[in-house]
């Protein structure tokens, strides 16, 4: 089943970014295993709780419409020793996700993004407005807008605060410049049409006026802004040392970035839940068949993602803990799966 549904959508990938490919230099093998490979294991592990379910439904509503597990049940067979096979291979299936998701997926995350930035997704936006990041300890750095194709920022604002005299902290020194350059080379920021206010002990304030100002700020374009695509190339540690430094700019990443990693974990773990579901479901003959198994199957699956999408967007707009965003659908369908288990048991 998770063949068929990454031959499914390869295609439906190959339709929509041909012209790239055919256009780029790369070689065949290079396209199946650089960017194809490392797509199917990444589509494989998101959807395996979904494929699992759908997978423990189709057999065993085919047990049950055969009245093998009626005749299970009536030979002395409790439907939790039934019930024990599932959960192994749960638990294997459970271990290879989180092996996928941990070690696996961010090696080969890395060459397919490298693949996709040099060959498909070639521009690179942010889409964040009024950014405001502490790039050193009492520095604050303002930017209205960026454009990092043309490594430009606009509206540039530094502040610099240091401590005062009697308590508390005092402006010392704040930049205001129209844009501001990133220059690869020189590893330095041009500045253009720079007023700088500078404020002494005293109180006493002077400003200047420069056309242009080239600085060595402790800051970089990342510190603005990355592609989504390159966080699931970060490892456990590399992924906690980002959320880490982001905390500490003030960035609105944070969010997205916790969400990630908790996800890591969570996704494999909805095996367990989607297998106790599936076969409490699934073991009660019904009329319809198999049929109506898979229908249910897919409803729930589909309730599942659904809320699993909307947890997350409450969690990035509504200040929800992205932990408990991420935890929460596994917590209800486990609740429902535990029901649905003591229904099936009588």
């Amino acid at each position: 089943m998770i063949a068929v549904f990454c031959v499914v959508a390869v295609v439906f990938d190959v339709a929509e970014n041909i012209d790239d490919l055919i256009s780029s230099e790369a070689s065949l093998w290079r396209i199946l295993t650089d960017y194809y490979l490392s797509f199917c294991l990444n589509l494989g592990n998101r959807l395996s709780a979904f494929i699992v379910f759908l997978t423990i439904i189709w057999f065993t509503s085919r047990l049950a419409q055969r009245s093998e597990i009626i005749a299970a049940l009536a030979a002395g067979v409790s439907l939790g020793r039934l019930m024990r096979p599932y959960m192994l291979a749960a638990t294997l299936l459970v271990g290879g996700s989180m092996l996928l998701a941990h070690i696996v997926l961010p090696r080969t995350n890395a060459t397919k993004v490298d693949f996709e930035f040099e060959f498909i997704h070639k521009d690179f936006y942010i889409s964040e407005q009024h950014m405001y990041r502490e790039v050193a300890p009492g520095t604050v750095v303002y930017f209205r807008s960026m454009a990092p194709m043309r490594a430009v920022g606009y509206r540039f604002v530094m502040e610099r605060w240091v401590d005062g005299v009697d308590s508390g902290q005092r402006l010392a020194e704040k930049w205001v410049a129209s844009k501001a350059n990133w220059l690869e080379e020189e590893q330095t920021w041009r500045l253009a049409n720079v007023r700088i206010r500078t404020i002494d002990d005293a109180g006493e304030e002077s400003i200047t006026f420069h056309n242009r100002v080239d600085t060595a700020l402790a800051m970089r374009l990342t510190d603005f802004g990355r592609r989504n695509e390159s966080v699931s190339t970060l490892d456990y540690a590399a992924l906690d040392d980002l959320i880490a430094s982001e905390r500490e700019k003030g960035s609105a990443t944070v969010t997205g970035l916790e969400l990630e990693r908790h996800g890591r974990t969570a996704n494999p773990f909805s095996i367990f839940v989607m297998t106790l579901i599936g076969v409490s479901v699934a073991s009660r003959r019904r009329r319809g068949g198999t049929g109506i198994h898979i229908l249910i199957g897919v409803v729930i699956g589909f309730t599942y993602v659904f809320s699993a999408k909307v947890t997350a967007v409450a969690a990035t707009n509504a200040g929800i803990s992205p932990a408990l965003a991420v935890w929460l659908p596994n917590l209800l369908y486990g609740v429902l799966g535990l029901w649905l288990y003591r229904r099936a048991s009588r």
